[in-house]
């Protein structure tokens, strides 16, 4: 016998696979889930501290460019005074706490602006090495860090000057809420800033005094936790495939504070693509995010229903195992014994025809080859059959008149045995312990959809700001002396430093294309350049066009137009945890996504809409983030938007970022619960599919060929010859009836009839 071929291995295979899922069953739903934190909690966390660590990546790297492309370009140009420089780059970029101009050779200061930069932490003799130029930190006497970048200035004639700023390391535009404390912290576990807790002369109370001191503590363990976790590799430090954040990130948790229990998100500050590096990413730095959360120690389920569903399991498998058992197993295996016993020349006793299928077909058929070899013709077997199941026969081996069998199929057994497994499978998928409407969503989810959603648009509103401003650089620099060709190689360079632009051109007051780079303009030929700083130049178009303006000085009107890459914008937003994301305008039209979309087309619900619209509104200064958790018949959604918020050329814009996800998505223990439920009823289809399926292609199938082939041999055809397809029972009831049919030849041979095969000559 074949290994995995036969009828045995099936239905052994069946019966242990469902042995398996009783099992399962009873300890996965039998067990009583009390968490107090939720994992879709935790998990918030991390994606939390993942934004921040992005965020703050980001702005890093951007002041790093922006200072070296700055520079750059001042060395293209003709000589100017330290004084010009600080000037012009503080007119343009408000970024630095402080920037200084010194003059490498004698050490002397050109010119200064902002608060103070610590000169005595740098070694010039050291600029000329490898690294020379890195950024560094550098850690004051009021204990503050500052991070220090330098670009040189270099024009020829004249000394070499080195361009420094100093910046602190604050996130930019990391909404926290109300609750939340949030740090960047060193190699070393050293809390280099943070956000949320509340200064001295803000504390009402000595019990909130005790509440900020045990926090601080918390932090400071976190913090040396995290930078032990960040040295290890990205790649080890998540489950495999689980992609998403490109550093070390995760959570861990505290001992309790006031009742409530401490949880913190970290991650690393890592590159944008998977094996490269930043000077940002250079630091080692990492991001600590705390939050106190409530636990839950309500029971989800009762053990009762995973033990029921396991039993009645059990007595569902039980009952389709034995209809296979006694159906289809034992038939054909006493079907294989009897061809055996007419092979050897046992012919006194008839056959015992099973009473179901192919095999009652077969064994009908055996009977009547016993009776052909015992000198019956086929003509006279045809009307008679064996005397079923009883076995009775008188010494001659006649039969009674045959009895009209129960003319049901061995398929129609093998669908019997699914079924009985469906009637368990198919409430446990579509029925049983499902989560409805009422599921207990935490609090601490919606507001952090609320201020990851903020974090997100004040990214892109950032993000927008911070090309302005480069696209106004560019202007500055350009001045009203410039060539075109000129323009041309400080826009193609600008380009090739920053990815977020499709094209860069200068437009003359009347329209007239002067320089460009990249792609073709999609500025409105012959109209002059927009008077709005950043503006949506067409919404006809089949993806939105988003265009930022400054002006030449000294050349009346015209201006450099840098033209954003819409998937610039999308890529920002592609944050795991946060569902669908959207940019929409003032009209609640769609700008950009996280995922497909069409441009200006309207919010998916009138439900989201309004609630953009009413977030929109202006409460005090500004509008403010929202979100909300809407129930209803198809489940429970959260929902938030965020209106751009801040200072800067995007503000006029008006836009808002909008992200919604069911909450049947989160790590909730009730969906965790219904989740477990579905997954053990497609278990028991899986299983019944495979062993039912592996039963009818194995055995099924060629017992229905070889019940036709056993009809019209013992019709009289012994023409055709029986090969087995597989060495199992059914193979070996074809090698008996091909053992048979030589048998009956033989005979004719002996009785002088003429060889059916000797006709054919």
């Amino acid at each position: 016998m074949s290994l995995l071929g036969g009828i045995r291995p099936p239905i052994a295979a069946l019966s242990a696979l469902l042995l398996a899922l009783a099992a399962l069953t009873a300890l996965g739903l039998g067990n009583p889930q009390r968490e107090p934190l939720p994992k879709a909690v935790l998990t918030s966390q991390q994606h939390f501290a993942e934004d921040g660590a992005i965020a703050l990546r980001a702005s890093l790297d951007e002041s790093i460019t922006d200072l070296n492309r700055t520079a750059a370009l001042f060395n293209a140009g003709d000589p100017v005074s330290a004084d010009t420089v600080l000037d012009k780059l503080g007119s343009v970029y408000q970024k630095w706490r402080g920037s200084a101009v010194v003059e490498i050779k004698s050490g002397k200061l050109l010119a200064a602006r902002g608060e103070n930069v610590p000169l005595l932490a740098i070694d010039r003799d050291k600029l000329a090495d490898a690294d020379g130029l890195a950024p560094r930190m550098v850690r004051l006497k009021n204990g503050e860090t500052r991070l220090l970048t330098f670009a040189l200035l270099s024009w020829e004639g004249q000394p070499q000057q080195l361009l420094i700023t100093s910046n602190s390391l604050k996130f930019p535009g990391v909404s926290i809420g109300k609750f939340r404390v949030i740090a960047v912290v060193d190699s070393g576990g050293q809390i280099l800033s943070s956000d949320g807790i509340p200064a001295p002369e803000k504390i009402p109370s000595d019990t909130v005094e005790e509440e900020v001191r045990q926090t601080k503590k918390q932090l400071r363990s976190f913090a040396r936790r995290s930078a032990e976790k960040a040295e290890q590799n990205p790649i080890k430090s998540k489950e495999p495939g689980s992609g998403g954040f490109l550093g070390v990130s995760g959570t861990m948790t505290g001992k309790r504070i006031s009742g409530e229990r401490p949880i913190a998100g970290y991650a690393s500050l890592a590159a944008p693509e998977a094996g490269e590096s930043t000077d940002a990413t250079s630091l080692g730095l990492s991001v600590v995010s705390l939050v106190t959360v409530p636990e839950n120690t309500s029971r989800v389920n009762s053990p009762l229903f995973g033990l029921l569903s396991a039993a009645a399991l059990l007595v569902i498998g039980a009952l389709a195992v034995t209809l296979l058992l006694g159906t289809v197993q034992r038939p054909l295996i006493r079907l294989f014994l009897e061809s055996r016993r007419l092979t050897r020349g046992d012919l006194t006793r008839p056959v015992t025809v099973p009473r179901f299928g192919e095999t009652r077909r077969i064994g009908q058929a055996l009977d009547r080859l016993r009776r052909q070899l015992l000198g019956e013709t086929p003509e006279a077997t045809a009307d008679d059959a064996p005397a079923g199941a009883s076995g009775s026969a008188s010494g001659s081996g006649k039969a009674p008149r045959r009895r009209r069998g129960r003319r049901v199929g061995t398929r129609a057994l093998l669908a019997t045995g699914g079924i009985l497994l469906l009637v368990w499978s198919a409430p446990m998928m579509l029925l049983l312990n499902r989560a409805g409407d009422s599921v207990v969503v935490p609090q601490q989810i919606v507001n952090d959809q609320r201020e990851r959603t903020d974090t997100l648009a004040d990214r892109v509103r950032r993000a927008l700001n911070e090309g302005h401003a480069d696209i106004v650089s560019v202007a500055t620099l350009i001045g009203d002396k410039t060539e075109p060709d000129a323009m041309t190689t400080v826009l193609e360079r600008t380009m090739r430093e920053h990815p977020r632009y499709e094209s860069m051109y200068v437009l003359s007051p009347e329209g007239e294309v002067l320089a460009q780079a990249g792609e073709t303009p999609k500025h409105p030929a012959g109209q002059k350049p927009g008077e709005a700083p950043v503006a949506l130049l067409d919404t006809d178009d089949t993806k939105p066009r988003i265009a930022g303006y400054a002006e030449l000085p000294g050349r009346d009107g015209a201006a450099v137009v840098g033209e954003f890459r819409v998937d610039f914008l999308n890529s920002l937003l592609k944050r795991p945890g946060l569902g669908q994301v959207r940019i929409v305008d003032a009209e609640r039209r769609v700008l950009g996504s996280n995922t497909g979309y069409l441009a200006f087309e309207k919010l998916p619900s009138k439900r989201l809409d309004s609630f953009v619209a009413g977030t929109n509104q202006q409460v005090g200064l500004s509008a403010k983030p929202s979100s909300v958790l809407y129930r209803s018949g198809g489940g429970i959604q959260i929902a938030a938007a965020a209106p751009f918020a801040g200072g800067g050329a995007a503000k006029t814009l008006g836009w808002t970022v909008v992200s919604w996800q069911p909450a049947s998505g989160l790590a909730i223990p009730e969906y965790s619960a219904q989740n477990r439920t579905v997954l053990a009823g497609l278990l028991g289809v899986t299983a019944a599919a495979g062993c039912l399926g592996w039963l009818h292609i194995i055995v099924v199938r060629p017992l229905r060929d070889l019940a036709k082939q056993a009809e019209t041999l013992a019709g009289g055809d012994r023409r055709t010859v029986l090969y087995p397809r597989h060495h199992d029972e059914v193979g070996a009831i074809a090698r008996s009836l091909e053992l048979l049919r030589q048998q009956l030849l033989e005979q004719r041979k002996r009785d002088g009839a003429p060889s059916a095969l000797a006709g054919r000559n």
